[in-house]
């Protein structure tokens, strides 16, 4: 990687595209909840760190940054679908997001936690997914650390309860979420960024959160799809 003096050049940017956005696409996933907003959030999310690439600084500040937009971004996206932003028909493309998506729909745990509110689900993907602390939480989020212990608090409730009431029944298929339209994202193609990588499934992102479930609290796994 160049030095600081000498700045970014867009070749380093599209090293860090190919290494990082892979890991970037499944946290993008995991607060939206479906494939097609998630690429959308991820597009905007690196267009606005090539923006801010020479202004950065240094390389350890980049994926922070990423990370930063794309949670903001969410966020943006979550506030202008309470106002009443209308769905569309628009579903992810593609085999391979299908199947896990099928698979993901399996497991009792990740259901439950698509379906919580906005603000606890993204707590839960910092806290457990992306294994960020309680202040780093909050200050991606906006928020006080005592709102990132209630949110935590509350939506670990909310599953106890849920899989509680399940017991060892097998989980109830839920319809595909219809995602917001979003605003398009500059092209990414005109900054010369190589297409976005196939994504497989995420190794147990709640097992962490899981694990302060009750014992005898059932949990459905997810099937093995092959990609």
């Amino acid at each position: 990687m160049p030095d600081e003096a000498a700045g970014f050049r867009e070749e380093d940017f599209r090293e860090f595209v190919a290494l990082r956005s892979k890991a970037l696409l499944r946290t993008a996933y995991l607060l939206a909840g479906d494939w097609a907003t998630a690429e959308d959030l991820l597009q905007i999310a690196l267009t606005k760190t090539f923006l801010a690439w020479k202004r950065l600084g240094h390389i350890e500040a980049v994926e922070p940054y990423a990370r930063r937009v794309l949670v903001n971004t969410a966020t943006s996206w979550w506030r202008r679908r309470w106002h009443g932003e209308r769905p569309t028909e628009i579903l992810p493309e593609g085999a391979a997001a299908d199947q896990l998506e099928e698979s993901l729909e399996r497991d009792a745990m990740w259901r439950h936690v698509r379906a919580l509110p906005n603000r606890q689900r993204a707590v839960l993907v910092l806290r457990y997914y992306e294994d960020q602390s309680e202040a780093e939480t909050a200050r991606l989020l906006g928020v006080s650390v005592g709102t990132v212990k209630s949110q935590t608090s509350r939506a670990l409730a909310t599953l106890r309860e849920k899989l509680s009431a399940e017991g060892v029944r097998p989980a109830v298929k839920s319809q595909p979420a219809r995602p917001p339209t979003t605003p398009a994202p500059p092209p990414v193609a005109a900054l010369d960024v190589p297409d976005l990588p196939v994504i497989e499934e995420p190794e147990q992102p709640f097992a962490e959160a899981e694990a302060l479930l009750p014992a005898d609290t059932a949990v459905e796994k997810p099937v093995e799809v092959e990609v």
